[in-house]
């Protein structure tokens, strides 16, 4: 079994939200799940071949296994391109679902290719999701709605950064709620200015472990907006991330930094 442990979607060289690749690991799902609840690391993603031929990644959080996590792909792109100097475009598979991901290399950015994909059929008013949060309905921005690029968000547009920075949501409750309805947590989200935004995610058991980038939200975020967009996340948990998404024609593309981590 050889790792690999990567920081992604940093603003600065040793910030990102960390992943491990796993390669060559003969572990079943209990197992792999077992051994993600052990690195210190959002998020862990096994590589291996699939009976097509085709690279193949399972995406595990600490409490729980994904059909998609970007920045664990982003890491495992980053390995691979690290291998293959001359290639700029490459393709995986994921696990759960089967879901194509078109990877491509642009300077110092790697870019992930998604589509929009079914939600579940779900309406979600301003009071559950304020529940959620344990803030005043008062504090949320129109409608939640759900939008998804691999991994059902709810999504929750709160009126500025200070609110956004002020939330202490009710973890366990949004996580039993999301196992309940099918939804990978509630991505809360504020817009600085331009097309520029700031995001909190919310789809873990512990304070500590909030995602500093999430790029299936920022990706769902575009989708849902239909425009190119860029997401800042992580900076109250010391690890500053920018991600990019950028819309063209129903797909959407997210991207940032991935570089190797000595932590």
């Amino acid at each position: 079994m050889k790792l690999h442990r990567m920081l992604c979607f940093g603003r600065h060289e040793g910030t990102g939200n960390a992943a491990i690749v796993v390669e060559h690991a003969a572990l079943a799902e209990a197992e792999r799940l077992a051994f993600a609840r052990e690195q210190n690391a959002a998020a862990t993603v096994f590589v291996e071949t699939n009976a097509a031929g085709e690279t193949q990644l399972d995406y595990f959080y600490p409490h729980m296994r994904s059909p998609l996590c970007l920045h664990a792909t982003l890491a495992a792109s980053a390995v691979f391109f690290e291998r293959n100097p001359e290639i700029e475009r490459t393709r995986f598979v994921t696990s759960l679902r089967g879901q194509v991901l078109e990877v491509t290399r642009l300077d110092q950015s790697l870019f992930v290719e998604v589509s929009p994909q079914r939600c579940p059929p779900l309406s979600v008013d301003v009071d559950v999701a304020a529940r959620l949060l344990q803030t005043d309905p008062a504090n949320l921005i129109g409608l939640p709605r759900l939008a998804s690029v691999g991994s059902a968000k709810l999504l929750v547009e709160v009126a500025d950064q200070p609110l956004l920075d002020a939330l202490q949501p009710d973890l366990p409750a949004i996580v039993s709620w999301g196992r309940e309805q099918g939804v990978s947590g509630l991505y809360v989200y504020c817009r600085l200015h331009d097309e520029v935004y700031a995001g909190r995610n919310f789809n873990h058991l512990e304070p500590h472990a909030e995602d500093p980038a999430t790029g299936v939200a920022a990706g769902a975020l575009a989708s849902l907006l239909e425009r190119d967009i860029t997401v800042l996340q992580g900076d109250a948990l010391g690890q500053p991330c920018t991600l990019q998404a950028r819309y063209t024609n129903g797909t959407v593309q997210v991207g940032g930094r991935a570089e190797r981590s000595e932590i």
